[in-house]
């Protein structure tokens, strides 16, 4: 073990990196040359046939066999003059990854003969395998049929010799089974509750989109020090390892300059995301050493989300051609920064309007407020579920360590805008009507935030759902998951609360009043009873975790314990009435998040015992045995006085390798005992609490081995090698 680690540290140093002959990296030459978007579409479909496609897809109408037929003539012709061979409908199931099966255009016609077939049947839909997927128990292992069914609001893309087609993916009796199913559920809704909004303030109002930017963070890892990483290789992070002297704490490596071989990596990355139309524009070193993220330019939601999960795998056969390994796990590395996903999202009108910019006339305004509220509110209302949906087993050790927010959802706001609130609350609570001036106050006092926006609303790095100019950007979410998690929650509570506000509205409104008194004081009752969730300053402190359990805040910061969320009478009310998600739908989903997380721990615990036992006690041992014969030698000598501080050494590897066995058994013992739990939630919570514990435990003592034994002999790569091998 010890040849293979110096193997791959010299393999690693030995690196050159890898150069990709690309005609012109240009993304304006190429960009989205493998996708059949809209003008691809022009160009291969009849004209009144393309034209009955895009309304189709701009109204939300279901498009008809005919018509699906000739938009698969045409995609299939556009395929072809690519090389493509097969096709698959790409989904994305409720687990980590995107799902594929690819069938070839080819076929035997009716006289035996072979020929290459492609039509509308097989566009919209197919019936792929459904009993191998997570489905929370509205699958049985024996009922195997589940449909996957085109999304035609997201094109079609080429990835290599395969056509993928967008889908979503349902249980036979048709149950959700997927991400992207719920996800369109939900812009539905929020599209119809924010335009009903919208017509108070401008009635040219048709459509209102949701819109999303991600910011992906991840870390590179040579190739050579993965594969002698059994922990990166099983569990994406590692398990063991003493911190590297240096790590961050010079912040040097954040923004710096590119290394060479990660620049290559990147540049090529860039181009294979353009020719597949993902827009990432942004690339940076980021904090922790090894740490690196790109980021897009904003796209509507499901069109983001599509292309963040190609993104991941494009990121990870990219990386193979550079002799390198993506670790998207978020806290691959103890001590230094973790991972995150940083979801920006707001909402457009079809008339270019985002409803949360602040304008420079009142009316514009007043829609401003109303939108900001609100969100405020929907957050305020719904924080516990808005934590369930980014709470795993990885994002539990990144949260609340080295820059990232804590597990306590809480809005930053900025001075400016969190005094604008302040009034709305305060004014409330006098129980009066707000004067002329007041409203002035609240309306005015922000004339000037799009010319100086930056400056009145700055960047708190450490809130978990931040106001950043014209957007609100949830930071919490993890850099392994997909984005629809957080989506689905934050586009339903939202759109739930929109309603409520119209509803209160008209019957404000019937009582008498104008629009803006009428809405002002709505307003001001949300700021009241959603300001507990507002907080504008430092989140990773202390203090703030006091102040948030005295306002009633949800300071949990266990997956299991969080989940339930999913299944809570509120919870259950929202998406049904909104018809996002059934009851039942979200018993599976808590279900399947649950078997999830005490998966992923029973994994680590399995990988860790074995690093512990087979590796690293055994080597403990053998420098242990070295020290024993050199202090009988020395002692032999008569150098007795000189070599006591050896002996205490062979006492503390002894000490360690007894914590390290205790520990491995009694954690052993624990995973079989939660083993035996057949509910999938209570079997999450007794690995939280009678297996984890033993990890850190386990590690520290194997962390302390690592400082004593021969540096030579030590069976595993060291941070230092692995954080600053690029």
């Amino acid at each position: 073990m010890t040849r293979i680690r110096f193997k791959a540290l010299e393999d690693s140093l030995t690196h050159k990196p890898v150069k990709v002959n690309h005609s012109d990296d240009r993304a304006i030459t190429f960009y989205a040359c493998n996708v059949f978007d809209d003008k691809k579409m022009s160009q291969y479909l009849p004209e009144g046939v393309y034209k009955k496609v895009k309304n189709c897809i701009e109204e939300g109408v279901n498009i008809d066999r005919e018509l699906a037929d000739h938009v698969a003539n045409g995609m299939k012709q556009w395929a072809m003059e690519l090389g493509v061979t097969h096709y698959t409908h790409w989904f994305q199931p409720l687990t980590d990854a995107s799902a594929e099966k690819h069938d070839s255009f080819f076929t035997l016609g009716n006289d035996g003969q072979p020929v290459e077939t492609f039509d509308g049947k097989v566009l919209a839909q197919q019936e792929p395998d459904a009993s191998s997927f997570p489905s929370g128990g509205i699958r049985n292992t024996f009922e195997a049929r589940g449909y996957t069914a085109w999304d035609p609001t997201s094109p079609a893309f080429v990835i290599g010799s395969t056509l993928c087609i967008p889908t979503v993916f349902i249980s036979y009796t048709g149950e959700a089974l997927d991400y992207k199913t719920p996800l369109l559920r939900s812009l539905n809704v929020l599209d119809k509750a924010a335009t009903a909004v919208c017509k108070y303030f401008n009635p040219d109002v048709k459509r209102v989109k949701g819109t999303l930017g991600w910011e992906q963070e991840y870390f590179l890892i040579d190739e050579a020090l993965f594969a002698a990483r059994p922990d990166l290789i099983s569990c994406g992070r590692t398990l063991m390892g003493h911190n590297s002297a240096k790590n961050q704490q010079l912040d040097d490596h954040y923004f710096g300059s590119i290394p060479e071989r990660v620049m290559e990596y990147m540049q090529d990355l860039e181009v294979e995301c353009h020719k597949l139309g993902i827009p990432v524009r942004t690339r940076h070193n980021e904090v922790a050493p090894g740490q690196f993220e790109c980021a897009p330019i904003f796209e509507e939601i499901n069109l983001a989300v599509d292309h963040n999960v190609l993104l991941m795998d494009v990121m990870m056969k990219t990386a193979r051609r550079h002799n390198f390994r993506v670790l998207l796990h978020e806290k691959p590395f103890a001590s230094v920064n973790g991972s995150g996903k940083h979801n920006n999202w707001s909402m457009t009108t079809d008339t270019g309007i985002n409803l949360l910019s602040p304008a420079k006339d009142e009316n514009g305004n007043l829609r401003f407020l109303t939108f900001l509220v609100n969100v405020i509110k929907a957050v305020y209302e719904n924080a516990d579920l808005l934590k369930a949906c980014i709470l795993t087993a990885g994002n539990e050790h990144r949260l609340g360590a080295n820059e990232a927010p804590p597990c306590i959802i809480s809005v930053f706001l900025g001075a400016h805008l969190a005094k604008t609130v302040a009034i709305l609350k305060e004014e409330t609570e006098k129980g009066k009507i707000l004067t002329p001036s007041v409203k002035k106050s609240v309306k005015l006092n922000i004339e000037q935030i799009p010319e100086i926006l930056l400056d009145n609303t700055d960047r708190n790095r450490t809130s978990p759902f931040a106001f950043t100019g014209n957007r609100f950007e949830f930071r919490a979410v993890g850099s392994s998951a997909n984005c629809a998690s957080a989506m689905i929650i934050l586009n339903s509570a939202i759109s739930g609360q929109l309603i409520k506000f119209k509803q209160e509205l008209d019957e404000a409104l019937k009582q008498g009043g104008t629009l803006e008194d009428n809405v002002l004081s709505i307003l001001g009752s949300y700021a009241k009873q959603a300001y507990p969730i507002l907080f504008e300053g430092n989140n990773y402190s202390d203090e703030w975790k006091l102040e948030a359990e005295k306002r009633g805040l949800n300071t949990s910061g266990s997956c299991p314990e969080v989940i339930k969320a999913y299944t809570s009478d509120k919870t259950i009310k929202l998406f049904e009435t909104l018809k996002v998600l059934t009851k039942r739908e979200l018993e599976a989903r808590q279900d399947i998040y649950a078997e999830n997380y005490h998966k992923k721990i029973q994994i680590e615990s399995r990988v860790m015992v074995n690093l512990a036992m087979n590796h690293v006690v055994p080597t403990a041992i053998r420098y242990q045995n070295l020290l024993i014969e050199n202090y009988r030698g020395c002692k032999g000598l008569g150098f007795d006085e000189l070599v006591e501080n050896r002996l205490d050494t062979i006492k503390r590897i002894s000490q360690y390798i007894l914590e390290i066995k205790t520990n491995c058994n009694k954690m052993t013992l624990a995973r079989k005992n939660a083993n035996t739990i057949t509910d999938n939630l209570n079997r999450a919570q007794t690995y939280a609490e009678t297996v984890k514990p033993f990890f850190d435990k386990i590690r520290t003592a194997i962390d302390q081995l690592e400082l004593i034994v021969d540096d030579e002999m030590w069976p595993l790569p060291k941070y230092r090698e692995m954080l600053f091998c690029h």
